[in-house]
């Protein structure tokens, strides 16, 4: 763990402040779920609530049954990283901040698709491909993360590429209202 130097106290009700420095810099917003842990040196631990994050073992198997069966490269993301990643290197994505065109483009809940004359979005900061087709995962209503797949030369997806995204992103989502 990281130390900030930063002291509160818990209020009568239990309550404590998290700094608006560290919800910042973790893009922690007003209203977002947060689970508690506890270590074993009895410390308490904050942890961005996920719920594709639950799923993410399974995610990554379906990304990996999509990239075998059709050699489409593909990523799962949550809100705030890619949880993973089948038929690219997973060190280029694993555990990188996403970009601001990827977090607009989670936000923005709709499907996503590269066109030539667009400008690329690149899934990470420094990762060779782009994002060809996008498909969000709605819990609720709510952006929990998304299915894309990948592109190494920016080409723009066929259809059998959207279609395999859009399913994948749509059975994740299903599994969120369970």
């Amino acid at each position: 763990m990281k130390a900030t130097g930063i002291v509160r106290r818990i209020d009568d009700l239990g309550r404590v402040v998290i700094p608006k420095e560290i919800r910042r810099s973790l893009r922690i917003r007003e209203g977002e779920p947060l689970e508690i842990f506890t270590d074993e040196n009895g410390g308490v631990v904050f942890r961005k609530y996920s719920p594709i994050g639950e799923a993410g073992i399974f995610a990554g198997e379906y990304a990996e049954a999509i990239y075998k069966s059709s050699g489409i490269a593909v990523a799962v993301c949550d809100m705030d990283g890619i949880i993973a990643v089948a038929g690219a290197s997973s060190k280029g994505y694993l555990s990188h901040p996403m970009t601001s065109a990827m977090a607009s483009l989670l936000e923005s809940r709709r499907p996503y698709s590269a066109t030539a004359d667009g400008t690329p979005i690149h899934p990470t900061e420094g990762s060779r491909e782009t994002v060809g087709y996008f498909a969000p995962i709605l819990s609720e209503g709510n952006p929990a993360g998304g299915v894309m797949m990948l592109s190494a030369d920016g080409s723009a997806p066929d259809e059998t590429a959207k279609k395999l995204v859009s399913t994948a992103a749509a059975f994740l989502s299903s599994q969120m209202q369970v």
